[in-house]
């Protein structure tokens, strides 16, 4: 962070952070309070960055497990390291398709019900 905030001066500064604990340590609390111009938001839990694993796992599973045969471990993780070595090749950054307005409402209709039980 400390390298992000001196490559833009003057500037207010907004991080987007998956919803982790590492903001609560007591280091990154004292470096934020130097550093009143960088503000961390949050994602919500529910949105996590752990989403973006299980869809890639998913990506892996359909386009490069299903229907295969693997004689041996080393024949699975070699056969996944191909895939992946490829698939970076023409990787595209996972986008989301919610708006905020969508994702915070499921998140408030996800407490209502939370606190109704």
């Amino acid at each position: 962070m400390g390298r992000v905030a001196d490559a833009h001066p003057g500037v207010e500064l907004h991080v987007i952070c998956d919803n982790y604990a590492t903001h609560k340590h007591q280091n990154v609390k004292d470096w934020l309070a130097k550093n009143p111009r960088v503000r961390l938001h949050f994602t919500p839990t529910s949105c996590s960055w752990l989403n973006m694993v299980e869809i890639f796992f998913g990506i892996i599973t359909r386009q490069c497990l299903k229907r295969g045969a693997f004689s041996s471990v080393k024949e699975l993780e070699q056969t996944m390291e191909r895939y992946i070595e490829n698939y970076n090749q023409d990787a595209k950054p996972f986008t989301w398709t919610k708006s905020a307005d969508y994702l915070l409402g499921k998140m408030k209709r996800k407490q209502t019900i939370n606190t109704e039980h």
